[in-house]
């Protein structure tokens, strides 16, 4: 419909300005109609000309860098426009055909319509062009960001196998409900975490589940502090985005450290969510490295990077034995 609607209004001006000049005239001359007929096989054939050199000219000689040969193709052209309208005038004007008058009338035209031409295939590939880059960039980020989703899950189980094993051996009271915890944790991150967004809601109930099972490991041996203020309102965020920062508060903060503490305070009001984590840890422990170590925050860091971008702030810092990150989310 657009290209329709450009064709009829780009062909049908000469005929709105020839007829807005004789208007003005007093004296009408009869209408040749066999003129007429010559400007609509004209139109016509500029048209066909239109799509054949942004289909098959452009692509087949102009982006191959054969301009020699798409120039005399072009040449060819419009040398049988000339034929064919020198038939036209022999067929059905009774006036001599001159070239020179055919050139004067048609060559601006024709350079105008070639011009045109190229200009739309281009527009047209690099738009198509940046329509596949962006498809793949999205799957790209979609495969990239299920594999580092991926990553969060083994670090988050060896952790808490590893709690479920001290509560076996201490032949704990916890350790049912402990289980049971552990087994709401399980359908939490195989069901609702293949969604792109969770309501924020979930994730604090998966953060506290988490820090009950911790706090039920190391008792009153670490200090926990904890206040996870109800949201202003329902937001939606990416599912295991916050629990890395709690994993290596525990992980850090707990062991040969001196009246070990952790805090954490979660809050999330006027479209900002605000975490922070901070945890005392011991500068002289030298932890042994494995596979796994270091999954959490780096993971984290490039999961932010990719959902939020400019949307998020993350600060971490480390001074007087005191590990803290301070990260800012602004929620849609």
């Amino acid at each position: 419909m657009l290209h329709a609607s450009v064709w009829i209004l780009l062909f049908l001006i000469p005929f709105l300005l020839q007829q807005s000049s004789d208007h003005g005239r007093q004296e009408h001359k009869p209408v040749n109609h066999a003129f007429t007929y010559l400007a609509i096989f004209s139109d016509a054939l500029y048209i066909m000309l239109f799509y054949f050199n942004a289909y098959i000219m452009v692509p087949g000689f102009f982006y191959k860098k054969k301009y020699w040969a798409y120039f005399f193709f072009q040449l060819l052209i419009i040398s049988s426009f000339c034929v064919l309208q020198m038939l036209f005038f022999e067929f059905f004007i009774n006036q001599p055909f001159r070239i020179s008058g055919f050139f004067f009338f048609n060559l601006f035209p024709y350079l105008f319509i070639i011009a045109c031409s190229i200009t739309y295939r281009v527009i047209q590939d690099r738009v198509e062009l940046e329509r596949i880059n962006n498809e793949r960039e999205n799957e790209n980020l979609k495969t990239e960001l299920t594999f580092l989703r991926s990553q969060v899950n083994p670090h988050f189980m060896f952790n808490v196998l590893n709690n479920m094993v001290a509560l076996a051996r201490k032949k704990s009271d916890l350790l049912e409900p402990s289980l049971i915890k552990l087994s709401s944790l399980l359908r939490y991150m195989l069901y609702e975490t293949d969604e792109q967004k969770v309501p924020l809601e979930k994730e604090v109930e998966y953060l506290r589940s988490y820090i009950d099972l911790q706090q039920q490991r190391f008792g009153s041996m670490v200090k926990l502090n904890v206040n996870i203020q109800p949201p202003d309102r329902s937001y939606e965020i990416e599912p295991m985005l916050l629990i890395p920062f709690v994993e290596n508060a525990f992980k850090h903060g707990t062991g040969i450290i001196d009246a070990p503490q952790i805090d954490i305070n979660l809050r999330a009001e006027k479209d900002v969510l605000e975490f922070i984590v901070s945890n005392k840890y011991n500068p002289d422990t030298k932890e042994t490295k494995d596979d796994s170590s270091g999954i959490g925050l780096s993971n984290v860091k490039r999961r932010l990077n990719l959902l939020y971008s400019k949307n998020h702030s993350l600060a971490i810092t480390d001074n007087d034995n005191w590990f803290k990150i301070v990260l800012q989310i602004k929620l849609q």
